[in-house]
């Protein structure tokens, strides 16, 4: 059984339309902190980021959040964090992020986002790692991408031995709850070669 004591959390640097999206964010970084969970996240003070950050902070919880530089403008750091990391690139960041989590939530969020999640569903893809990873569909935004790999699983893009594994939470509620059952059946195989390439 892994233990899950960081959880690391992709989301949009903006708040997006859908005003569900910004209280998911805010109801996750509430529930992390009563599970006594640490959040590590991109680092941001604004959008989702901000407010899943803001959230946990004020629940009690831990925020390690890890920014490049070069985005101080962009995302404006959050300062309350319990630990910001500034880095010297994306690369590093992401390392980082990888490094110092047990599991992994994608929330809404841009392209981003969206590169962070599939980079995460490759390496699981490739048997890199065994950390659990939920696709948190609040208010159905990732249905399109969950269509688009039903897609290719059909066109035979994604064979049987390459499974992408990966779970859809559709309530905030449930995200800790799939993220310990799958903790509970997940190996623990060796990661150094991951950080390796990164």
């Amino acid at each position: 059984m892994r233990e899950i004591k960081n959880v690391c959390v992709y989301c949009g640097s903006s708040i997006g339309a859908d005003p569900r999206h910004s209280a998911a964010a805010r109801a996750l970084g509430a529930e992390l902190a009563r599970a006594g969970i640490g959040l590590v996240y991109g680092g941001g003070a604004i959008g989702l980021m901000g407010e899943l950050a803001k959230a946990t902070i004020a629940a009690g919880g831990g925020v390690t959040g890890i920014i490049p530089e070069f985005l101080d403008d962009r995302e404006i750091p959050f300062t309350g964090a319990t630990d910001l990391i500034v880095v010297k690139d994306m690369h590093t960041r992401k390392r980082l992020m990888f490094e110092r989590s047990d599991a992994f939530v994608a929330l809404p969020g841009g392209v981003g986002t969206l590169e962070e999640l599939t980079e995460q569903l490759t390496w699981i893809q490739l048997g890199r790692h065994t950390k659990p990873l939920v696709i948190a569909d609040i208010a159905g935004f990732w249905r399109p991408l969950l269509s688009l790999f039903a897609h290719m699983h059909i066109q035979e893009f994604i064979r049987a031995d390459y499974e992408v594994r990966y779970l859809v939470a559709e309530r905030v509620e449930d995200i800790l709850p799939m993220i310990f059952a799958a903790a509970r059946h997940a190996p623990n195989i060796s990661e150094t070669a991951i950080t390796e390439r990164l």
